[in-house]
């Protein structure tokens, strides 16, 4: 593997090139940086295998002045690593990546062959949407008030609820932490791009429709087979309904591609096998 840094302007993305063979194979998240493909890139030894830490986030760095994660300046800092490392490329996106990805093949239509977007988490394709935005500002709120354990409980809380927001969600108590092995203590930081106000563009995000039809690149949108009728798997299946496709089942959950990064165990070699056959 060779990593390398790039100067896209208010932004030192760092990105990492591992492998040689075949069309190269990017891999996106958000708010996840490079370690989270781990599991997953190894499965692909016979690709060329692309990831990157998105700007503000592991060793990338960002000199805009600015703390906000917005779709657009995400695919202008992939496009612009696409760029460099020669394409066009065949894209696996993840949750936030996946709302990146989606603005990149609406804004630089050549610069993927096939996207598979799995599971991204945009509020506004739901029937329920006042209400998810509702469910998503109170667990934000829980951060802004508590601190990082708190907020985090209530974040799996919301993200973890099967079905729509209603009222009996709402009446649930705020979670304790403990139950989720979370500190309770408040160790005053706020900037957590997770649960703080950074990352809300992309949750807000609401995706270009006649753009994407209109571009070359085959769209496919995924969810993970357990991950139920949980808030990501509700915002997938209605962003393909959007396009005018269904989601494409894959093995495990949110995190089914990852072999223990960041807690997750999913089942990167049963998912590798999956992404194998929709890329073709």
């Amino acid at each position: 593997m060779t990593t390398h840094i790039l100067d896209t302007g208010g932004a030192a993305i760092a990105y990492d090139v591992e492998g040689e063979g075949g069309r190269p194979l990017m891999m996106i998240g958000q708010p996840m940086d490079a370690s989270g493909f781990t599991a997953l890139r190894a499965q692909f030894p016979d690709r060329k295998v692309i990831t990157y830490d998105p700007r503000g986030l592991g060793r990338s760095t960002r000199s805009d002045g600015r703390t906000d994660n917005t779709p657009e300046t995400q695919a202008a800092d992939v496009h612009a690593v696409m760029q460099a490392v020669g394409g066009p490329v065949d894209l696996f996106a993840s949750s936030g990546g996946a709302v990146t990805a989606l603005e990149l093949v609406a804004s630089y239509p050549d610069d993927v062959v096939t996207l598979v977007a799995h599971e991204p988490p945009i509020i506004d394709v739901l029937p329920d949407a006042a209400a998810t935005r509702r469910a998503r500002d109170g667990f934000m709120a829980i951060y802004q008030a508590k601190g990082g354990g708190a907020g985090m409980a209530a974040f799996i809380q919301m993200s973890s609820w099967q079905g729509e927001y209603t009222d009996e969600y709402f009446a649930l108590p705020a979670p304790d932490p403990a139950q989720f092995g979370m500190p309770a203590e408040d160790d005053g930081k706020r900037d957590d791009p997770l649960l703080g106000t950074s990352s809300l563009a992309i949750t807000d995000y609401y995706p270009r429709v006649d753009d994407l039809k209109a571009a070359p690149t085959r769209v496919v949108i995924a969810v993970g087979e357990e991950t139920g009728n949980a808030f990501t798997a509700r915002t997938a299946i209605h962003t393909a309904r959007l396009l005018g496709q269904e989601a494409v089942v894959f093995p495990s959950h949110h995190g089914g591609f990852m072999g223990g990064e960041f807690g997750y165990a999913g089942k990167p070699e049963e998912f590798a096998v999956k992404l194998r056959e929709v890329l073709g």
